[in-house]
């Protein structure tokens, strides 16, 4: 048997009691279920500036984006839970993607998204559930060389969607969250082979 699918699994969101933690946490034991080997990072422990072109030709990639970089060209596949701010992409993780898409002496620019394969998600307060947001993630994914699944979900009305133990109230989100997981990983596994 071949080796496991590797996935990376992120919120875009900083806040400790992050709606899209607790998502990312549940799609990430959903890619374990399909035979996954996963990495829950938080975004929170890989602090970067905003980017600068001018400050990566002075002093060249911040450490964080390195060890970043070296996360994403490890694993196969992506499980992103993206908050939606004003509308659109949070600022972590537009800062996240800008970095982390430099080339830099060891590869090339993109080589950290070129084929990987992208399952996304959202969570909100709101009554489309980080929608919008999720518009914006999969363009500007999709046009750096991510293939990233039709299907996706937002949990709509955040603030009363989850249990106590962080499953989902309602059963039919909580098997689409697992679903797009388990579709990543398939989608990995069948490209590595």
């Amino acid at each position: 048997m071949g080796q496991k699918p590797k996935i990376l699994a992120f919120a875009g969101s900083l806040r400790t009691e992050s709606f899209n933690k607790k998502l990312i946490k549940l799609a990430a034991k959903g890619a374990e279920k399909a035979g996954a080997e996963v990495t829950c990072i938080d975004l929170r422990d890989f602090p970067l500036p905003i980017f600068d072109q001018d400050l990566e030709a002075k002093e060249g990639l911040p450490k964080n984006a390195v060890k970043l970089k070296e996360l994403f060209l490890a694993h196969g596949g992506l499980l992103i839970s993206s908050p939606e701010y004003n509308s659109s992409i949070s600022g972590v993780l537009k800062n996240t993607i800008d970095w982390v898409s430099r080339g830099d002496p060891r590869d090339k620019p993109l080589a950290c998204f070129d084929q990987k394969v992208a399952g996304l998600m959202s969570a909100s307060p709101g009554a489309l559930g980080g929608l919008r947001g999720l518009v914006h993630v999969r363009a500007i994914l999709g046009n750096i060389k991510v293939l990233v699944l039709p299907e996706q979900i937002a949990i709509s009305k955040a603030d009363e969607a989850f249990n106590a133990d962080g499953s989902l109230k309602d059963s039919k989100q909580q098997a689409a969250v697992e679903k797009i997981a388990a579709r990543v990983v398939q989608l990995v596994s069948k490209l590595n082979s």
